[in-house]
């Protein structure tokens, strides 16, 4: 039998699909950490890919004789346990790794603060903390259980740095929501080696506020980066202290992100309130709680997208050589997986709480949003993305469509929210921006010290009490843009209407590095499509769009004056094409 790539492997693999991906199996409640359906069968041949590649990663930190600093501290003291632990090692029970493991303890122990905590990114920070100890106690773990008299010293040493970060962890606060239960994944870490009350205290506090999971299977934050963090976290707080129903927001975040996961793995990030919005996330970092997930629940769709992900090309690199250690801190990870059920490839998926649209039909994915949080305000914590329209096709990707209008600088169409009608999608906002008139005498001073207020459009602040004033002259904007999907075919129907004559741009950018025809190039790599259909081709797919218009050639400044009053700029890398018209505008953009 021939090999066949990776690749190859996952696009076969999403063609075998036909189930719709529902709810879970209801959750076994055997005992925690045995093995729940009756499969004792060990993947031998991952544990010795992710084994041979720990030593290798081993065998470098061995060569430089150096340590390093913050979270790659407890990584490389996890991947050094797990070599010294694991009988397929070839570095098992090797005295060599002791002072390396000695050195690593020493510099935590060196750069621990007076309260127990670690400057990593934030100063002397409990949740950075945390997230170190998630990295150092996998290894700290799987050397409790090794015999060998010689970690009787590093295990001391452990023991007297996670002792003192225990004790701050039990006083020290957070910033943001899933700082919460990634303190509390850490105590519960620290509690398996050095139970205490106080740490399991701790915990039920943090737990006491309620964990937020939204119908759709959204945390708080709203974020593929921060997901992973919860998850994580909830996982290893259930399975330490015996809490079965911390999973239940889990299966239904891993439920949504199936649905979010493009073919090539990729992750749609547009309804994101953190900085994954504009910088992405992969599927891989999921792994490890599908497969958790998969053998706890006896779960083939699990299983089924865990070797998914086995497939993608990221995998080697992102799970392969980095997670060994959790594998032999958590022995259900090394089961064997139930057969798998590969979920539907052919799907329609409205995430009403989040306004996001997922369409796919096979290799052809769109996504369409409507759901940033209005005002738009930029700062961590709030959607504000202006990417409201996505479309793939295998490797031919538009990363994503945008709409500008110069309309007293109000920059990007946000919608608000997006309603279905039929077959029709459709997103919508109306805006009015006013002139104002004198304040009502009453409210007059003579020194003309008044409130520091933000326009009544959000477009800007002066000291001007503006909710106080009258308005005139109102000038409105109106702008629709509804999306009919067939068969994988796309066709947007844009209506914008109001003032007269407003400049209308149209901005797709498609993924670098491909082909475009049928589009006229402008100065700064930018394409006008003036007339009729475009192409855009990258390895051995094309997506056709169009047919174009060109009314103007006003392409630049497209963020508002939100952005530009900071010298501000949205623009990303990629291949940049403009449609261009004035209001009142009408027209259809196909792609296909």
């Amino acid at each position: 039998m021939s090999k066949i790539s990776r690749s190859e492997f996952l696009r076969n693999s999403l063609k075998l699909g036909a189930l719709t991906l529902v709810s879970q199996a209801a959750p076994i409640t055997s005992a925690w950490g045995s093995d729940l359906n009756g499969n004792t069968a060990v993947d031998e041949e991952l544990l010795k890919r992710m084994s041979a590649a720990n030593d290798q990663y081993v065998a470098d930190l061995l060569k430089s004789g150096t340590v390093g600093s913050g979270r790659k501290l407890g990584h490389d003291f996890s991947c050094l346990a797990a070599a010294y632990t694991y009988a397929g090692s070839q570095y098992y029970h090797n005295a060599s790794l002791i002072s390396l493991l000695d050195k690593n303890l020493d510099a935590l122990i060196e750069a621990q603060s007076e309260d127990g905590t670690l400057n990593i990114g934030n100063l002397e920070s409990p949740p950075d903390t945390g997230f170190l100890i998630e990295l150092l106690t996998a290894g700290a773990i799987v050397l409790s259980k090794d015999n060998s008299p010689a970690v009787t010293e590093v295990n001391g040493k452990a023991k007297k740095f996670l002792l003192k970060a225990g004790d701050a962890l039990t006083i020290g606060g957070v910033h943001t929501p899933n700082h919460r239960f990634v303190i509390s994944a850490a105590l519960s870490r620290i509690n398996a080696l050095y139970p205490n009350k106080k740490y399991v205290n701790r915990i039920e506090d943090w737990l006491g506020e309620g964990i937020y999971n939204d119908v759709d299977g959204h945390y708080p934050e709203r974020s593929r980066n921060y997901d992973v963090v919860e998850n994580n976290s909830l996982i290893t707080i259930a399975r330490l202290l015996n809490r079965p129903e911390l999973l239940d927001p889990v299966r239904k975040n891993l439920v949504m992100t199936y649905y979010y996961m493009e073919p090539n793995g990729d992750l749609v990030v547009n309804d994101s309130r953190r900085q994954d919005q504009w910088s992405g996330k992969r599927m891989t970092a999921f792994y490890i709680q599908y497969r958790y997930m998969a053998n706890k629940d006896a779960n083939g769709k699990y299983a089924a997208i865990v070797k998914l992900i086995e497939a993608m090309d990221d995998f080697e690199n992102d799970v392969i050589r980095r997670d060994f250690y959790h594998f032999l801190e958590e022995p259900l990870l090394q089961q064997q997986l139930p057969a798998p059920v590969p979920a539907s490839t052919n799907f329609e998926r409205l995430f009403a709480s989040s306004n996001l649209l997922r369409i796919r039909r096979d290799k052809i994915t769109s996504t369409l949003f409507g759901g940033c949080d209005l005002p738009i305000i930029v700062a961590s914590g709030r959607a504000s993305s202006p990417n409201f329209f996505t479309f793939r096709k295998g490797n031919a990707i538009l990363k994503y469509m945008r709409l500008s209008a110069s309309f007293f600088s109000t920059g990007y169409f946000y919608s608000d929210g997006l309603k279905k009608n039929g077959n029709e999608y459709v997103l919508y906002r109306k805006l009015d921006v006013p002139y104002y008139q004198p304040l009502p005498k009453n409210l007059r001073n003579a020194k003309g010290d008044y409130k520091l207020s933000q326009s009544i459009d959000d477009r800007f602040w002066n000291k001007m009490d503006f909710s106080n004033r009258p308005v005139s002259n109102v000038k409105s904007l109106v702008t629709k843009i509804s999306l009919v999907e067939k068969n994988g075919v796309n066709e947007l129907t844009f209506d914008i209407s109001g003032s007269k004559d407003v400049p209308v741009t149209i901005e797709l950018c498609f993924k670098e590095g491909g082909k475009l025809n049928g589009v006229t190039a402008a100065d700064g790599g930018n394409n006008f499509l003036e007339t009729g259909m475009g192409t855009y081709e990258l390895g051995g797919d094309t997506i056709q769009f169009g047919p174009g218009t060109n009314a103007h050639k006003i392409i630049s400044e497209l963020e508002g004056e939100r952005y530009r009053y900071q010298f501000g700029s949205l623009r990303t890398e990629g291949m940049h094409v403009f449609v261009t018209g004035k209001t009142p505008f009408m027209h259809k953009l196909t792609f296909s």
